[in-house]
């Protein structure tokens, strides 16, 4: 069944976070993309709507297949039923498990620039950022082992957030390094989060490790926080799963997520999730083809029209790490300058942590013309902040 991705949508007047902008501006900044979901999804919340009655609702069999069946025959992991707890999204089962498995005062590691609202559920827990900063090395991004262990290796560190694959940079972690993640945390007891978000959201041919199938190490010390809402675009639905295969571990995260009350689904929940994992395998093939054109569209505009911005190559997500080094000036000014001049909304990197200061995040999930039309108003801003920067010293 063909797939129309640059059909555009008009997301204005419908409370779109994304989207409550001046009329002139074109938001491509957070992680919500501008496409229909697939018919399949859309037809299963649809007769869920149909039946008109909206009471409380369980978490059905059906739902735990979904997920097994999915992580099974696109990822070639066997979860186990017991393992899977439902929540009502990622960040709320990150920020209860925050709670839950550290005290305050503690340090939690994640490693920058990473996704910032990490840092929100953290400092608002009232335990303490401590960040180990990926290499760069202009061709992709690295960890750095050895200040990880530096870090981990602090009695005072007990959580650490991993993301895999990584928002913003859009690397695929191998099976070595995630390997290396779990030995480490093991000898240092400290528990993993890994959020799988974007695992789906893989370029074509290219395949996520998860990271509690590597090793027992992994699997043992380990939380997988995993959703069909970024690959399909459901996170207004508040739909998504925690997976726990150590028992003990896993009693307290399902403590956490019912004292805190986020383990409850909303009457469309889980038929939008059994419908993406069940149906929604050929659309989904379909948009990952249709984001990596739009991700080589970016690339060789930049390399004709916009050379001193250069776009980091990227594996998976939906969302480009752009390097502004070579630009005068600086890149968060950059950022606010191409609001106010040319109604383009990205993302700064300085909210990424300290390390991602030089770069901006683009979001391309949407249709070629959005993208052609962001890139122009990139170009344009560019030329126009650096004549603007040497003018305004």
């Amino acid at each position: 069944m063909p797939y129309d991705f640059d059909k555009p949508v008009n997301r204005r007047d419908t409370h779109s976070m994304k989207w409550d902008v001046k009329e002139h501006e074109l938001p491509m900044w957070v992680a919500d993309m501008d496409f229909q979901t697939a018919p399949e999804i859309q037809a299963a919340i649809q007769e869920r709507a149909a039946h008109g009655v909206f009471g409380y609702s369980v978490v059905p069999e059906e739902w735990y297949q979904a997920y097994m069946g999915w992580w099974e025959r696109r990822h070639g992991f066997s979860m186990e039923k017991e393992w899977l707890v439902f929540c009502t999204g990622v960040v709320p089962a990150i920020s209860s498990m925050v709670r839950k498995l550290t005290t305050p005062g503690e340090n939690v590691l994640v490693q920058t620039p990473v996704y910032n609202i990490f840092f929100n559920s953290i400092v608002n827990n009232g335990r303490n950022i401590v960040e180990s900063p990926l290499r760069y090395d202009e061709s992709a991004y690295q960890m750095d082992f050895e200040d990880l262990e530096r870090k981990l290796s602090n009695p005072q560190t007990t959580l650490m957030i991993l993301c895999n694959p990584h928002n913003p940079v859009g690397r695929i972690w191998s099976r070595e390094e995630l390997g290396q993640v779990g030995e480490l945390c093991r000898k240092y007891h400290v528990t993993v989060i890994s959020d799988e978000i974007h695992c789906d959201l893989t370029s074509p041919g290219k395949e996520y490790i998860p990271f509690a199938s590597v090793s027992e190490s992994c699997r043992n010390h380990s939380i997988t926080c995993i959703a069909p809402t970024k690959a399909f675009n459901l996170a207004g639905l508040q739909t998504a799963a925690v997976a726990v295969p150590n028992p003990n571990l896993r009693h307290k995260v399902w403590r956490g997520l019912n004292t805190d009350e986020v383990a409850e689904p909303n009457s469309f929940a889980v038929e939008a999730a059994v419908a993406a994992f069940t149906k929604g395998e050929a659309w989904l093939d379909a948009l990952r083809v249709y984001i990596q054109e739009n991700k080589n569209y970016v690339e060789n505009f930049l390399k004709k029209e916009g050379p001193q911005i250069r776009p980091v190559p990227s594996e998976a997500t939906y969302l480009l790490w752009l390097d502004c080094r070579k630009m005068q000036g600086c890149a968060t000014e950059f950022t606010q300058y191409l609001r106010e001049y040319t109604g383009l909304y990205l993302s700064e990197g300085r909210q990424y942590g300290e390390s991602g200061g030089p770069f901006i995040r683009m979001n391309i999930a949407c249709p070629r013309s959005r993208v052609e039309d962001g890139m122009k108003r990139l170009s344009e801003g560019a030329r126009g902040y650096e004549e603007w920067v040497p003018a305004s010293c």
